[in-house]
């Protein structure tokens, strides 16, 4: 939910964050702050198995773009430009932009207001215990806040819905978990950057580009903090959305 500035100033920067991005999720090691049960969660692989859908089917998909927003968004709060447009079909909503580093919620050792300045101890849905979610253990994507803009609620979105994030060529489930800033895209939590080898540090880490954000219309799960759920519906709905 917080106000998203550039973390990147200079080309030097830039050049670490695409190093760091290169690297294997397990380069980045596991969240030892998080204690909540969706953290226990065994995460299954989503480029192994019998019926698993690659990145490039579901990008296959999504080549073409039928905007359903009014306007396009930025990526950064400063940047020059909005260049971002929300595309829709019949059974979902997507758009490609970048990842910025969402790390609201629940306090951990990764996620707090030392490692990131604009932490805020809440996200826009709570757990099924009524506590803002754990960015640190669960992954999600962060839609921008309602507007003439474009309102994901009209979209058939809401909190918990599941989302497939592609990177390169790997493909993650996650659930929508906090809403950002009107005229700003291009969000997702410190567990989900993790899960796709992308560096979750919120100051720093993230990706300048080459993401992709397939939302499932109708798709929410309960309870929203359950990574089991999202990746068994997620891996169900990817498979009916390139095979319809």
């Amino acid at each position: 939910m917080r106000t998203r500035m550039l973390a990147l100033t200079s080309a030097a920067c830039g050049a670490a964050l695409l190093g760091a991005a290169a690297l294997p999720a397990s380069a980045f090691g596991s969240s030892s702050g998080s204690a909540s049960g969706s953290a226990q969660e065994p995460e299954a692989e989503a480029g192994a198995g019998a019926g698993v859908v690659t990145a490039a089917r579901l990008l296959a998909e999504v080549r073409a773009c039928s905007r359903i927003s009014k306007g396009r968004y930025r990526t950064d709060s400063g940047s020059a430009k909005a260049t971002v447009p929300v595309c829709g079909t019949r059974d979902a909503v997507f758009w490609k932009a970048d990842m910025d580093i969402d790390c609201d919620g629940r306090k951990t050792r990764a996620c707090n207001r030392k490692t990131d300045p604009y932490f805020l101890p809440e996200t826009a849905f709570q757990s099924s215990r009524g506590e803002p979610l754990d960015s640190a253990a669960l992954p999600h994507v962060v839609v921008p806040g309602p507007s003439k803009v474009w309102d994901y609620r009209k979209s058939g979105l809401t909190g918990g819905s599941v989302v497939a994030v592609v990177y390169r060529d790997r493909v993650r489930y996650g659930v929508i978990g906090d809403t950002g800033p009107t005229g700003i895209i291009g969000e997702a939590s410190y567990a989900m950057a993790k899960t796709l080898g992308i560096d979750p540090d919120p100051s720093t880490g993230g990706a300048e580009s080459g993401v992709t954000y397939i939302a499932f219309k109708n798709s929410r799960i309960s309870p929203i903090e359950s990574r089991a759920r999202a990746q068994s519906r997620g891996a169900a709905l990817a498979r009916e959305f390139v095979g319809r």
